[in-house]
């Protein structure tokens, strides 16, 4: 009967490295499995983050020499459209013994070179009327006059304004009317 008592007392030390093992079961990755695979996703992660980081360099890189050339060749399109009127003027200079006819219908000629030049690059004259209100973004008074019209208005054009595009260049040089 001892021997059964034996049987059904179990060995304490086998107990206790059963209860510490985990269950086994065959469809369950092992620590060591895991770990390796979390490895494996940190290293790809790592990977498309260095190439994410890097492909934004490059389009930063990018960015800046495209806005360099800009810079450099932003006056390009302008002197293209300059270069004929600087032939028609050299050509004027070469004529032996001009008239006056010709050199009048010489930098008539020239001028309507000019201004398409400046019409196709968006130089715009500003021009402003005889008593249009004063417009301090694009006119600047250099006197005031006595005149029969509405104060702060323009009087007289001494010199032509220019804008580029929606940027004024040059303010129209005007006189206005002074308040009665």
């Amino acid at each position: 009967m001892q021997d059964q008592e034996n049987q059904a007392v179990p060995n304490p030390e086998a107990a206790a490295a059963a209860a510490s093992a985990p269950p086994s079961n065959p469809d369950q990755p092992t620590l060591e499995e895991q770990l390796s695979a979390t490895e494996a996703k940190l290293a790809e992660m790592h990977d498309a983050f260095m190439r994410a980081k890097a492909d934004g360099e490059n389009i930063r890189r990018r960015a800046q020499e495209d806005v360099a050339k800009a810079h450099k060749f932003a006056v390009e399109s302008f002197a293209e459209a300059m270069v004929p009127v600087k032939d028609s003027l050299e050509m004027a200079l070469k004529v032996e013994t001009p008239s006056i006819e010709s050199l009048k219908e010489g930098v008539e000629m020239t001028l309507k070179q000019l201004s398409s030049a400046f019409e196709k690059n968006r130089l715009l004259e500003i021009l402003p009327a005889q008593g249009e209100k004063l417009d301090p973004n694009k006119h600047q008074a250099v006197a005031v006059v006595p005149a029969d019209q509405e104060a702060n208005t323009v009087v007289s054009v001494l010199q032509k304004g220019y804008m580029i595009a929606d940027r004024l260049l040059r303010p129209a040089i005007v006189t206005a009317a002074q308040a009665k």
